[in-house]
């Protein structure tokens, strides 16, 4: 077993100040496990498709499910993940190089690392997991210092069993093999097998072979990489923004436009102008921000089977302009702007399937740059391991430091609304920005 005690740092809201409270928890880990398919799978190297290569293949996307209840859920969960595995048997090997140097999956049938794990204190104790943390997040993420190579590790859990009766599941999974679409898919038909029934409702397909692989390999407008990246201290920021005041901004769009929007439109507008406000660069400067939109329905002709594909199908939209021109433009306009750019994703996306170029925009990674991604339809609130739907599901990469992301979630259950985590300007910046996207 291997215990972990710490101190929980965290603020109780008094008016305008913070009281800073401590209080001493612990979480004992047990040792990881491997845990391979529950029968006998296919072995042998299996290719990663163009997309996969070029959307994010050294990124690992770290997230926390939290469930109110539950009955021994650790040992259901892993018994759920053998059974899993024969069906998504290539996530149960490992990453590995290839001919001429391309990533490739190799189906060894290893297993995924898997982590039980207990704490001493409630879900109510530690507010639900809600931001701030008060339990260090490597506490209740699948880490332990006897898994090593975790660059050739497609999915590592860890299940953290709390006194009230509820859990979490932190899960590690590389944007290689997945996207967010893809990985809920698996732990959906994880879900599904916890809850008894006999074999996943969608089959699924690997197909990465019939991707094609058009010059030049880089399809997905991803910002260029340059031999030393600029860190910011970027910090972490928490809104919610209720659907009253985005179905408000809505109606202001149709009434003046005689269009409808989107609620991500409408967010994805807000972050962009607030953010452009907030930070000091010259007026004359690019700000940019980029999104990423899936292209399954894109892939229809392609696939054999888009249901039950689940690499890598997404594409980024970028929006570029002066910083001067978005500050002037009003929330509508801005709105406009972001909408013209997803419009123009089926086209730039279908020529470069054809061997084209799509934008080919070569982003750089300075301040001026954000991308955002919407979690809340992605599929890892609908994951049932037998107890129902999480109460809250958020993701934990804070460590990434040069580039300024955000992430839309739906926030702690029954809550309504957008909850918007940020990490996409420095602590200088955070009062402006938080401010400007409160006042719309």
């Amino acid at each position: 077993m291997f215990t972990l005690s710490y101190m929980s740092n965290f603020y109780i809201y008094l008016g305008t100040k913070y009281r800073l409270h401590f209080m001493s928890y612990t979480v004992t880990k047990s040792s990881p496990v491997q845990v391979p398919p529950a029968t006998s799978t296919p072995q042998g190297l299996l290719p990663l498709s163009s997309i996969d290569r070029a959307s994010a293949p050294t990124v690992y996307v770290d997230f926390i499910s939290v469930f109110p209840q539950g009955d021994r859920p650790a040992e259901r969960i892993k018994a759920a993940f053998a059974e899993a595995l024969v069906y998504y048997y290539p996530v149960a090997g490992r990453v590995s190089e290839g001919e001429g140097g391309e990533a490739v999956v190799n189906c060894t049938g290893q297993g995924i690392w898997y982590i039980e794990a207990k704490a001493n204190c409630s879900l109510a104790d530690v507010n639900h997991l809600e931001r701030p943390l008060m339990i260090p997040k490597e506490e209740i993420l699948p880490r332990h210092p006897s898994i090593k190579k975790l660059e050739e590790l497609i999915l590592t859990a860890q299940v953290t069993e709390f006194t009230c009766g509820g859990f979490t599941v932190g899960i590690s999974f590389s944007h290689l093999v997945f996207d967010g679409q893809g990985a809920a898919q698996f732990l959906k038909s994880v879900g599904e097998i916890a809850r008894n029934l006999p074999e996943p409702t969608i089959k699924p397909v690997w197909s990465r072979e019939l991707i094609p692989n058009p010059k030049p390999k880089s399809p997905l407008n991803a910002p260029s990489l340059p031999d030393s990246l600029t860190s910011f201290n970027f910090v972490t920021l928490n809104v919610t923004i209720s659907n009253e005041r985005v179905n408000n901004v809505k109606e202001r769009f149709t009434s003046q436009t005689g269009k409808n929007c989107s609620s991500f439109d409408v967010v994805t507008a807000l972050v962009y102008k607030s953010r452009a406000k907030a930070i000091d660069l010259a007026l004359n400067a690019d700000v940019r921000i980029g999104f990423t939109t899936s292209t399954r329905h894109l892939l229809k002709d392609v696939l054999d089977n888009v249901e039950g594909y689940y690499g890598n199908c997404i594409y980024i939209s970028w929006v570029i302009k002066k910083r001067e021109e978005i500050i002037n433009a009003s929330l509508v306009d801005v709105i406009t702007i972001v909408r013209e750019a997803k419009e123009n994703l089926k086209g730039e996306f279908l020529n470069w399937m054809s061997g084209g170029t799509g934008m080919n925009y070569s982003v750089p990674l300075d301040y001026g740059t954000v991308t955002v991604a919407d979690w809340r339809w992605v599929g890892f609130n609908e994951v049932d391991y037998g107890w129902g739907e999480p109460t809250y599901v958020f993701q934990v990469n804070d460590d990434y430091d040069f580039l300024g992301f955000g992430i839309y979630l739906r926030p702690l259950a029954p809550q309504q609304g957008i909850k918007l985590m940020l990490r996409c300007v420095e602590e200088k910046h955070a009062s402006e920005f938080v401010s400007e996207l409160e006042r719309f």
